[in-house]
Formats: C-alpha cells, sequence, structure tokens
C-alpha cells in the first residue's frame, strides 16, 4: 500500500513545492536537455481551478527533457530520484502529460522515478527526420516507447495508460513482456485487432466513437488542421467522455497547447484511419501486428481499470478481457470517474500503479 505519510504530504503540496523542483538528470548513455520550447511554458500557467471533489490540482511539471529515441526526440517529464525504480505514464487522445501533473508527484513521494513523455505528435517531441512517415498505428506508438527506454538506460519499467497511452502499454506487454516490469492500463486489453474492427459495435457504442468516423472524412481531417475547429472539437470530447469531471478552462487550454505540434493532425488522422482499415501502415511493422492479431496474452503483474463514466468502458466487469491477462492479476472499478482516469482520480491511479509493481 501506499505510504500514507508520504502520500498524503505529496497530496498537500502546491505548485510549487517539491513537483516543481529540479530534477537529477537521468541515469543511463542518454544525455537528455532540461529545458521547454516556449509551448511547454504554457505548462507554468496560473492554478487550473479545483478539480474532483473540490481538490485543486498542480499546474506544472519541472522543466521539460528531450531525448533522441529512434525516429524521434521525445519531450517528456520526469519526477522522482534519478535511480529510482522506473514507472513511464502514457497519456491517451485529445490529452497529454499533463493527465499525470497530480500522479507523478505521488508515484515519486514512493521513491519513484516518474517519466511522462509526449507521444509522437503531441507536445514538444518530434520526428527527427521530415521523411518520416506520420504513422499513428499501435505498434508503431509502441515501438517509440522501447527506444525512449533504450535511450534513457532503462531495462524494464512498470508502464501505465489509458486510451492511447493504455494500448501503447499493452503492446509492449505483449509483444516485448521482459521490457514491462508490471502494467496499469485503463479499459482493460485494448490491442487492436484490424479484422474485428470491421465489425459493428453496439449503437450506443458507436455513437461515443463519433470522431473516429468523422476523421475518416476529409472534412475531419480539415477540421483538425484548423487551430480553432480542433480547439472546440477536443474541448468537446473532453466534456462528453468525462461527464463528472469539474475541470476548469485552464486545465484544457494548458493541455491543448500540446495539440499545437505541427504532426498533430497527421498523427491523430492516420491512427484513427488505420484502426478502420482506410489507411495503410508501414511495412516495417507489418510482422508486430499480424502478432497482435492474434491476441497475444500479457504475463506481466496487472491491474486493470474501469471507469463508471467513461462512455468506453466495456461491460461486463473486465470479464470481457480476463483472458488475455495470465500473470498476476487485479481489476477495479472507480465509480464516478469518466476517461480520464489519472488526471480525474490521481490518488486511485498512483495506487493501482504502486499495488501492481507489487502483485506476485
Amino acid at each position: 500500500m501506499i505510504n500514507r505519510r508520504t502520500f498524503g504530504t505529496a497530496l498537500g503540496l502546491g505548485a510549487g513545492g517539491a513537483v516543481a523542483a529540479p530534477l537529477v538528470g537521468p541515469a543511463g548513455p542518454a544525455q537528455a536537455s532540461a529545458g521547454t520550447e516556449q509551448r511547454a511554458a504554457t505548462a507554468a500557467a496560473p492554478a487550473a481551478g479545483p478539480g474532483p471533489r473540490g481538490r485543486t490540482g498542480r499546474t506544472a511539471f519541472p522543466p521539460l527533457k528531450k531525448v533522441r529515441a529512434g525516429l524521434l526526440e521525445i519531450g517528456y517529464a520526469e519526477a522522482g530520484p534519478a535511480h529510482g525504480p522506473p514507472v513511464i505514464c502514457l497519456h491517451g487522445w485529445p490529452y497529454d502529460i499533463h493527465s499525470f501533473v497530480d500522479v507523478a508527484p505521488l508515484l515519486a513521494a514512493e521513491g519513484y522515478r516518474v517519466i511522462v513523455p509526449y507521444l509522437r505528435g503531441h507536445g514538444t517531441t518530434r520526428f527527427v527526420s521530415s521523411r518520416t512517415f506520420r504513422n499513428g498505428q499501435q505498434s508503431a506508438l509502441a515501438l517509440d516507447i522501447i527506444a525512449l527506454m533504450d535511450a534513457l538506460g532503462l531495462e524494464k519499467a512498470v508502464l501505465a495508460g489509458f486510451d492511447w497511452g493504455a494500448r501503447t502499454a499493452d503492446v509492449i506487454a505483449a509483444l516485448w513482456s521482459e521490457r514491462c516490469k508490471a502494467l496499469v492500463s485503463v479499459g482493460g486489453y485494448l490491442v487492436i485487432d484490424l479484422e474485428a474492427n470491421l465489425q459493428p459495435l453496439a449503437p450506443a457504442t458507436e455513437h461515443a466513437w463519433w470522431y473516429q468516423y468523422y476523421f475518416s472524412t476529409e472534412r475531419g481531417r480539415i477540421a483538425m488542421e484548423d487551430k480553432a475547429k480542433r480547439h472546440d472539437l477536443t474541448r468537446l470530447v473532453w466534456d462528453t467522455v468525462s461527464p463528472t469531471w469539474d475541470f476548469g478552462d485552464a486545465t484544457f487550454e494548458r493541455t491543448a497547447a500540446a495539440f499545437e505540434n505541427p504532426d498533430y493532425a497527421a498523427i491523430v488522422i492516420h491512427n484513427y484511419r488505420w484502426r478502420l482499415s482506410l489507411a495503410e501502415g508501414e511495412r516495417r511493422y507489418e510482422p508486430h501486428e499480424k502478432r497482435l492479431a492474434a491476441r497475444p496474452v500479457i504475463t506481466a503483474p496487472t491491474v486493470t481499470l474501469d471507469a463508471e463514466h467513461d462512455p468506453f468502458t466495456v461491460p461486463g466487469g473486465g470479464g470481457a478481457y480476463r483472458d488475455r491477462f495470465v500473470g498476476p492479476y487485479d481489476h477495479r472499478v472507480l465509480k464516478g470517474v469518466g476517461h480520464n482516469v489519472p488526471q480525474e482520480a490521481p490518488e486511485a491511479f498512483a495506487r493501482a500503479v504502486i499495488d501492481a509493481d507489487r502483485l506476485r
């Protein structure tokens, strides 16, 4: 269990507390730069205002770092001791690293080295080459995180995420099990099966996926490339998939700055079109996708989280995907919580990470 004293202390910190303290550079062979770009500076915006249950959230990470990793220069936040056991927290869409702005100090207070990267197409993460195809398929994102771990000299880590981030963590745990010490996956087993994705879902579920179908059209692509329309579309998604989350405008705007990455629209559009077999993937990823189509099991100790008010939560209390997790396992339902679990319920998410790491 979480150490009650340090857990409570971490919760009491303001934006100027330990979460904003200078950090020691990462271990391993990489030389990551500490510094921020202009957009990253928006993370130091005024207080985000009351969050769920009246608690005021933190507003900033320490200065962001960068490291060359595979096809990318990845921007990331880091908290906790440099030689602590690593936890990599992975955000979803349409979100960014600030989904973990309250989770990170809770884990850091427990001695973890917390690494929160911007996924490709988000925030300060950039492609090294302008010639690289802007690919959003699942195995490409997973290999980005493997490359990040290699760059930081991390043999394995606890992987924790939601939405795109949960899928990325699931893929790594399924295909590169030696790199995953433990797993926290919001929504369960999210590995995409392209053939299965060709079949219709229940009407209410299809309704929740409205933007996926919108992105399949040129109107949707143009909307994502238009700053104002992109802003309003992503805000609408926040409002509808987290109906009980009382976030303020400043909280959304802090994250929306990450959507101004020059590759954002291309990555998002390709991701959703690829899922529906409306866009091709790359040949380099075909072997991985063929393995994923077989729905490989995950052996790592795992905690899965289902959110009560998340429209994408699969009915059945986790039973629909239980057989995909064959190692030590726990499943939890979070009452009163929507899609953005780590930001809506940071204490529960942090506890799941620590408990997953201790599952035997």
